[in-house]
C-alpha cells in the first residue's frame, strides 16, 4: 500500500471502476464503501481511509466523469448529516449496522429535531423518552421534517431527564420510521408541494442499541449534526461549478426570456452573480481548510449567506419574467420526492416561493447570526436565565 494519500485514492478508485457493477447501484456503492471511498475522511473500516476531506473530490470527480451511479436526493440527510454523526458518536456496533446501508442507499434518513413548541430552541424540546429495560418508549411530536415520508430512519433527539437543565437532559437516537406508533403527516407548503412533514410518536419503542452517544449527551451529538447541516446547506460539501445553481437560472432568463434588458436589471444580475461566486469560493476555501470530518461554527456564515443570496436571485428571476411569473405554475397538492434548495431550468416560479424557507430550515438566519457573533467573533452571548434550571421548571407557553 502506498504512503501517498492521493495515489492511494486513485488506486482505490481505479479498482472500484474496474470491479464495480455500475448497473447495480447498491452493489456499486457497497464496494465503494468497502474500499474506503464513501467518506474518505472517516476512519478505515467505516467507509473511509482516515484522510483529509479534500481527497473526496478526487473520488467524486472520477465517478462523475465515468457516469457511475450517483445518490438520489433522498440520501442527502444520511450522507451529509447522519453519517458524520454516527461515525463520531456511535459505537462500533452501531457504525457496523448503520453506515454501510446509509451509503449504499438502502436506508434513507430524515431529521427529527424541531417541535411545535421548540423550533429555534432545540434544547427546549419536550418529546419524551422513558427507559424500559433495553428499550425506550417515545411520545411526542416533531415538525418540519423534510422527506420524512420516504425515510426509513430518523435522527431523533428526545428528553430523557426532565430534572436536568434543558441542554443536559437530551439523548440522541436512530429511529426506525416504520416502527409501530410512528405516524407521518404531510405539511402542504406555499408551492403546493408537501416536502415537509409532521411526525407523531405514540409510545414508540426504540431499542437502546439504537442510541447514538451516551444518555444525556444528545445536545453534544446534535451539534455534530447541525454543524454539518449548516455547512451542507451553505454549499460547503461539494461546492457547485462557477456560474451554476440559482444564478444560472437568472442568467438563462436574461438571455432567453427578457424582452427589455434595462441597465438597472443588468446591474442587479451582475451584483448577484458576484455574490454567488464569492459564496462559492468561500465554500471551497472552507472545505479545503477542514482537516477533520466535522465543521465548526463557520458553517453558519455559508448557511446565512446562501439563504439571502438564493432568495435575492429568485426574486430577480420573477422580476425579469414580469407578469409571466404569475402564470403557468401548478399549485396543486403533491408529495415531493426531492429537496427544494435549488431547482432546474424553468423552475424560478416555484423557487421564488420555496426559497422563503431557506432562512428558516437548518436553523434560522437569526440563530446563525447569534452563532457567528458568539463563536466566531467572540462577542458576549445573550443572557440565558434558564441555562441551569431543571427543564421541568422552565416556564413554557
Amino acid at each position: 500500500m502506498t504512503d501517498d494519500p492521493t495515489l492511494l485514492v486513485k488506486e482505490r478508485l481505479t479498482r472500484l471502476l474496474d470491479e464495480g457493477d455500475a448497473s447495480d447501484p447498491i452493489a456499486f456503492r457497497g464496494l465503494q464503501y468497502d474500499l474506503g471511498l464513501a467518506w474518505v475522511h472517516f476512519p478505515e473500516g467505516w467507509g473511509g481511509l482516515g484522510l483529509a476531506p479534500n481527497h473526496q473530490g478526487v473520488v467524486d470527480a472520477g465517478l462523475r466523469d465515468t457516469g457511475a451511479p450517483g445518490h438520489r436526493t433522498e440520501h442527502f440527510f444520511g450522507l451529509t448529516m447522519a453519517g458524520p454523526t454516527v461515525v463520531t458518536h456511535g459505537s462500533d456496533e452501531l457504525r457496523r449496522r448503520l453506515l454501510r446501508p446509509m451509503f449504499t442507499g438502502e436506508d434513507a434518513w430524515c431529521q427529527l429535531f424541531s417541535e411545535p413548541g421548540a423550533g429555534s430552541d432545540l434544547a427546549g424540546l419536550s418529546c419524551r423518552a422513558v427507559r424500559d429495560g433495553d428499550e425506550w418508549v417515545m411520545t411526542g411530536q416533531k415538525v418540519w421534517n423534510t422527506l420524512a415520508h420516504i425515510a426509513s430512519r430518523g435522527m431523533l433527539v428526545a428528553r430523557t431527564d426532565a430534572d436536568a437543565p434543558k441542554h443536559k437532559g437530551l439523548t440522541y437516537f436512530a429511529l426506525d420510521m416504520h416502527a409501530p406508533g410512528v405516524e407521518v403527516r404531510p405539511l402542504r407548503q406555499i408551492t403546493g408541494e408537501a416536502e415537509f412533514n409532521e411526525v407523531y410518536l405514540t409510545e414508540v419503542r426504540v431499542p437502546d442499541a439504537d442510541r447514538i452517544g451516551d444518555v444525556g449527551e444528545g445536545w453534544r451529538v446534535s451539534m455534530t449534526t447541525l454543524s454539518n447541516e449548516r455547512t451542507t446547506i451553505g454549499g460547503g460539501v461539494g461546492p457547485p461549478g462557477r456560474g451554476t445553481g440559482a444564478i444560472a437560472e437568472a442568467v438563462r432568463i436574461w438571455d432567453e426570456e427578457v424582452v427589455t434588458q434595462t441597465p438597472a436589471a443588468k446591474d442587479r444580475l451582475v451584483q448577484l452573480w458576484i455574490q454567488a461566486e464569492a459564496l462559492r469560493l468561500t465554500n471551497i476555501r472552507a472545505a479545503q481548510n477542514r482537516k477533520i470530518g466535522n465543521p465548526g461554527p463557520e458553517g453558519s456564515i455559508a448557511k446565512l449567506m446562501f439563504a439571502q443570496v438564493n432568495m435575492d436571485i429568485y426574486e430577480l428571476c420573477v422580476d425579469l419574467l414580469g407578469p409571466g411569473a404569475l402564470v403557468d405554475y401548478d399549485y396543486s397538492m403533491r408529495r415531493a420526492d426531492q429537496l427544494g434548495l435549488t431547482g432546474p431550468p424553468g423552475s424560478s416560479r416555484k423557487m421564488f416561493l420555496r426559497a422563503r424557507a431557506n432562512s428558516i430550515e437548518g436553523g434560522t438566519s437569526e440563530i446563525q447570526r447569534n452563532i457567528i457573533g458568539e463563536r466566531v467573533l467572540g462577542l458576549p452571548g445573550e443572557p440565558r436565565t434558564d441555562k441551569a434550571v431543571p427543564w421541568k421548571d422552565v416556564p413554557r407557553s
